[in-house]
């Protein structure tokens, strides 16, 4: 399996100046719970900055949250989880799971994400979809549509494919369940169902911090609203990485979530 080429970056979308509002990608954001604050705020800080809109929808708690933040963050709608079905319809890409809870983690006013995960794969299923966090380990895989990217660490790639992440397996996955893979890890992996596979090495172990997966998630799905989902998988696999080795240089391994975010549209603007 080959490292993944940089070159492929210059395939990405990029706005053109005659482009206008909301022409740059529109992504739904389904995330968080009563107990996980920032690992909703973190994908959506990222994601806004590379989209032309963001729709949020997170627990009552979170949405407030958001809402406050509105003072100063301008690039988004907060909108009440019963009102996602029409912003699934309108938005470009939806990423769904970063800091929703598993079975054992529910709390009184959470949704139940398997049920939620799975109802809203299952009746849009032809839409572009990024699936992390709670949602990968409390669903199927059996539901998982064509145009869905998976993000697994190690434990949610077995909890959800029942084997270990490998070189052999993450490919042989995402030909069985017809989707692309981006499995987490020193070394990450990314496969798509038609055979294609790369690896993607580097970062640091600054990056083992909590919040830095929901950052690669929001990337991902970023990416993905204008970009074929393979593409999408692998360039924010190698740009969250790259933020990581930036930030050593400037912090060492002391560089939080926040700081990864914050750092990636400076290496975008260095490697696309």
């Amino acid at each position: 399996m080959q490292e993944f080429n940089p070159e492929e970056l210059k395939k990405l979308y990029i706005p053109a100046s005659s482009s206008h509002k909301a022409q740059n990608g529109k992504v739904m954001l389904i995330s968080g719970s009563k107990l996980f604050h920032a690992a909703s705020i973190w994908p959506l800080t990222t994601i806004s900055r590379i989209v032309d809109m963001v729709f949020y929808a997170s627990t009552t708690e979170n949405n407030e949250i958001v809402a406050k933040m509105k003072e100063q963050f301008l690039n988004g709608i907060v909108i009440p989880r019963e009102k996602i079905d029409d912003y699934i319809i309108e938005a470009d890409c939806i990423l769904i799971g970063p800091g929703m809870p598993r079975e054992s983690g529910q709390q009184e006013g959470d949704d139940d994400t398997k049920i939620l995960t799975e109802s809203l794969l299952t009746k849009y299923k032809d839409k572009k979809w990024v699936v992390d966090g709670g949602s990968l380990q409390t669903i199927s895989p059996d539901v998982l549509p064509p145009t869905a990217i998976t993000t697994p660490h190690k434990g949610e790639f077995l909890k959800l494919f029942g084997v270990e992440p490998t070189e052999i397996s993450v490919p042989e996955m995402a030909k069985k369940y017809n989707v692309v893979i981006l499995s987490k890890g020193e070394v990450d992996i990314v496969s798509s169902p038609a055979g294609e596979s790369c690896l993607v090495s580097g970062g640091n172990a600054g990056m083992t911090k909590g919040g830095t997966g929901d950052v690669l998630a929001g990337l991902t799905a970023a990416l993905y609203s204008k970009n074929d989902a393979y593409l999408s998988a692998c360039a924010a696999s190698y740009i969250n990485k790259k933020a990581g080795e930036s930030l050593e240089k400037s912090m060492g391994l002391y560089f939080n979530a926040s700081d990864l975010s914050s750092e990636i549209p400076k290496v975008m603007k260095s490697l696309i």
